[in-house]
C-alpha cells in the first residue's frame, strides 16, 4: 500500500497570536484545514470531490499535541499523512515543524466520517472513495 503525504509551507499571522505572543491554540485548527485543502489538491480529493458525489466529510475528531510554541513570523512546515482504514472514514496525521530546525512543533490527528446530504452518516464508504483509494494507494 502506497503511503501518502503532502507538505505545505504557512506564515505565522500577528493576527494570530495571543497575549503570550505565541500563536493561539484556535489557530492549529485552520492550520490543519489549509494542510487536508493541499493533500486534497495534489491527490484529487478536495471538497469539491465530495460536494459532487453528494456527500459531507465533517471532522467528528480533532487531536493536537503541543510541544513547542509558534511565534510570530515563522514559517513551518506542516505535513499530511494520510492514515488508511476500512471504516467509512477519513483519517490524517499532522506534524508541524520549524522549516530550519526541522524541531517538531505539534502533532495532531483528525477523523471525518461521510454524511449525505440528509445528514446521514453514512456506513460505508462512499463508491467515489473506494475509486479514490484504489487509484491512489495501489502499488
Amino acid at each position: 500500500m502506497k503511503t501518502l503525504s503532502a507538505t505545505i509551507k504557512i506564515k505565522i499571522r500577528f493576527s494570530e497570536i495571543d497575549a503570550m505572543r505565541v500563536v493561539w491554540h484556535g489557530a492549529y485548527a485552520k492550520y490543519f484545514e489549509d494542510a487536508r485543502e493541499y493533500f486534497g489538491s495534489v491527490y484529487e480529493l478536495g471538497y469539491d470531490v465530495f460536494e459532487e458525489n453528494k456527500v459531507f466529510a465533517p471532522i467528528v475528531d480533532l487531536s493536537i499535541q503541543y510541544k513547542r510554541p509558534l511565534r510570530y513570523g515563522m514559517q513551518p512546515e506542516i505535513t499530511i499523512h494520510y492514515r488508511y482504514t476500512e471504516a467509512a472514514k477519513i483519517i490524517f496525521d499532522y506534524e508541524i515543524r520549524d522549516a530550519e530546525s526541522q524541531e517538531i512543533m505539534a502533532t495532531a490527528t483528525s477523523v471525518q466520517v461521510f454524511m449525505d446530504f440528509n445528514y446521514e452518516l453514512m456506513w460505508i464508504n462512499p463508491p467515489f472513495y473506494e475509486d479514490w483509494k484504489n487509484k491512489w494507494l495501489k502499488e
